[in-house]
């Protein structure tokens, strides 16, 4: 039986990652909870509700922390990863989904549905990476930056990034392309906790250029 880590970056998240540990928990054999540099009690909590917990000291970027998460449940014999936020803009109960797209492919994307409730900078700038990604790529994806994600642990090898920030879910893209690694898109609720997290118009700026240099670099 192969065993199913959620793995979830945090980054003072003491008022939501108790919540997200204990609903993701019923669904997988262990939470991995990197706490990259939190100046709040967040690593306390994330071991009050039983996750794993792997500490950096200094905040890294959530690329850097979901790498130290995922390395970790690699070491630990994950046969399945899911990379899940901790901020509740991903509903744990959408594990279950995840795990049965899973079977005959090798990486499962997941798309919110947009709605008012998305901010019209990260509309525009989400619709123009996905054009980006198709124009150097060749992928038609619906959402390329939503992180809620669940792969084959042989997947992750190939996938493992060197991005350190929020470019980590566009350089995923191009290594399932680079690798042509088979890959399915399921829909999921958009929730926005707090609008003001995320990717910044920077963010967006460094994305398009990171894509642009892994492809003319090979990733």
């Amino acid at each position: 039986m192969e065993k199913i880590f959620a793995v979830i970056a945090a980054y003072n998240e003491h008022a939501h990652i108790i919540k997200v540990v204990e609903d993701a928990k019923k669904h997988v054999d262990e939470v991995v909870v990197v706490d990259d540099g939190s100046k709040d009690n967040t690593k306390e909590l994330a071991k009050e509700a039983g996750a794993t917990v792997l500490v950096h000291i200094v905040n890294l970027g959530k690329g850097a922390a979901l790498k130290t998460g995922c390395d970790y449940a690699l070491e630990n014999g994950a046969g399945i990863i899911i990379a899940i936020d901790a901020d509740a803009q991903h509903n744990p109960q959408d594990i279950p989904r995840f795990l049965g797209n899973l079977k005959g492919c090798e990486v499962v994307l997941s798309y919110r549905q947009y709605s008012e409730a998305m901010p019209k900078i990260l509309k525009f700038g989400n619709h123009f990476i996905n054009k980006t990604i198709k124009f150097l790529y060749g992928l038609e994806i619906k959402d390329s930056q939503c992180g809620y994600r669940a792969f084959t642990a042989n997947a992750y090898k190939k996938l493992r990034w060197k991005a350190s920030d929020y470019s980590i879910e566009s350089e995923m893209i191009a290594k399932i392309g680079k690798y042509k690694l088979s890959y399915k898109e399921i829909p999921i609720e958009t929730v926005y906790s707090d609008k003001y997290k995320g990717t910044t118009v920077l963010d967006g700026i460094k994305i398009v250029l990171n894509l642009l240099l892994w492809k003319l670099n090979s990733v």
